[in-house]
């Protein structure tokens, strides 16, 4: 790293909320014929997913589309039970690590998600600590892209972030496992750290000293 981190965004499935896209890939495979893979993983995806992560369309038009490309005719909660299958845990040595940052840093969450995993996740965060704000109260602001309108790795995404909190980018620092978003993030001048076979708790030891 370069210049001093004065700011942290991090991603959060896959580096805060643990993720297993595999087991929504595999529940969607069990209702079709069709090869889900070849229509979603964790690198690409069919614009369906695009237009659903930056509210372009609502849960509704997302079920009946993806449904429609799977070739599947099953009730919402079997389609949103798939579709969430990935969501696992929160734990909770993580919270207490972004609290720590949260004291040294100003510290933002930036996750492409959508409305049915919005809804998911802040029912699990909501069963395991009783509050489903808490990630608003640890992060000085949560950016959700189909809330904020654009997703990773476009630039755009990342530069309405960076202005609208007056943030220079050679001194944010920017956490993500997903190789794309590092290589976005990247492109503008910001410091990275690709989540890759390592916890945040071990990526994120230095920031603490």
């Amino acid at each position: 790293m370069n210049k001093e981190v004065s700011a942290i965004i991090f991603d959060l499935g896959g580096v805060i909320l643990n993720l297993d896209y595999h087991l929504t890939i595999n529940a969607f495979q069990a209702m079709t014929s069709v090869d889900v893979n070849s229509v979603y993983t964790q690198a690409n995806q069919v614009d369906v997913f695009d237009d659903f992560e930056t509210g372009k369309i609502s849960a509704n038009v997302f079920r009946s589309k993806l449904s429609e490309v799977l070739n599947i005719n099953v009730s919402d909660h079997e389609f949103d039970s798939a579709w969430n299958a990935m969501l696992l845990g929160l734990p909770e040595e993580r919270i207490e690590l972004l609290k720590k940052l949260g004291q040294k840093y100003k510290v933002f969450l930036f996750s492409n998600t959508n409305e049915i995993h919005f809804n998911a996740f802040r029912r699990i965060i909501a069963n395991a600590y009783g509050n489903p704000d808490l990630l608003e109260s640890i992060f000085d602001k949560t950016y959700y892209s189909h809330i904020h309108g654009e997703r990773k790795p476009n630039s755009i995404a990342f530069e309405k972030i960076l202005e609208e909190q007056s943030l220079d980018p050679e001194s944010t620092l920017f956490i993500d496992d997903s190789i794309q978003h590092i290589e976005g993030a990247g492109k503008l001048g910001i410091q990275t750290i690709h989540i890759k076979n390592i916890d945040i708790l071990d990526a994120c030891k230095h920031l603490l000293k």
